[in-house]
């Protein structure tokens, strides 16, 4: 409570002065909280990152033939900037990874709402859930291939059903852990299942939704470094792979700064949405 009763303080022996004090006191941010936000606190990791590996590589700590030097490497990114090969495999990646994305989640969120909202549809979607779950998606490639081929539908659908996994882990635990007295409210004052979906059920699984598509944009790109060596001809992994071939050292680690750069700012864009649909949350964060 916002309030201490005097009641309770006098029961103690106490005045009920300090309960009137905290009465008029303007509530102000916990000292026990993780303090102010830090402006461009997300970029301070990666700036201390970079910073090492430039210390690293001037001073010689770092081997050139193990680790590149940053100079090394963005000069290797500006030759394939220049002869066309990075924008035309990045875009490839980027595709894939939405596509697998955007069905990723519709799938997860869709497969959240049966097993959440139902009995019935809990006994019958969350134990093969979790069965795909326990299976590593690398142990799965050799069956989908056999199945689908090695073309982009199996490259999808290994996407697909990676990020499905933690937007429906996530969603489905918010749904159940609803507060019943909502769902009693819900019936007192007369609403449909729509209504109790629409008002209830959608708004308290959000934060789990979002939880689960942080996650879910971070395996997307995972899931697409391990698809795009596998028989590939176009996309960042197999600009990867054809590197590794011929011991081109920097390419690779440019295509891994790639991967970084997308899943981080894939992170920042999804937290900036959930600022925005969530704001009317007051957490240990804001």
């Amino acid at each position: 409570m916002a309030t201490l009763d005097a009641g309770v303080w006098n029961k103690f022996g106490r005045s009920a002065a300090p309960a009137r004090e905290l009465a008029e006191r303007k509530p102000n941010r916990p000292r026990l909280g993780p303090g102010r936000p830090i402006p461009f606190g997300a970029a301070v990791g990666p700036t201390l990152l970079i910073a090492a590996w430039v210390l690293g590589s001037a001073s010689g700590t770092l081997d050139p033939e193990t680790l590149p030097a940053p100079w090394t490497v963005a000069a290797t990114a500006g030759d394939l900037l220049a002869d066309g090969r990075l924008q035309s495999n990045l875009l490839t990646s980027v595709q894939r990874a939405g596509y697998g994305l955007v069905l990723g989640v519709a799938v997860g969120l869709v497969l959240a709402l049966v097993a959440g909202l139902s009995r019935i549809g809990e006994a019958l979607v969350d134990g093969p859930i979790q069965i795909k779950r326990a299976i590593p998606t690398l142990a799965l490639i050799p069956l989908f291939i056999v199945w689908f081929g090695i073309g982009e539908e199996m490259k999808l659908l290994v996407i697909t059903t990676s990020v499905a996994i933690p937007i429906y882990l996530n969603t489905h635990a918010y749904l159940r852990s609803v507060d019943a007295r909502y769902v009693e409210l819900a019936q007192t004052v007369g609403l449909s299942r729509w209504g109790f979906i629409h008002r209830i059920a959608l708004p308290g699984s959000l934060p789990g939704f979002f939880l689960g598509l942080r996650l879910a944009v971070t395996i997307a790109w995972l899931a697409l470094v391990v698809v795009e060596q596998v028989n590939a001809t176009s996309g960042i992994g197999y600009l990867m792979t054809q590197a590794r071939t011929y011991g081109q050292i920097d390419v690779i680690v440019v295509g891994l700064v790639i991967y970084g750069l997308l899943g981080l700012f894939g992170d920042l864009a999804v937290r900036a949405v959930e600022r925005k649909a969530l704001s009317w949350r007051q957490t240990l964060g804001d």
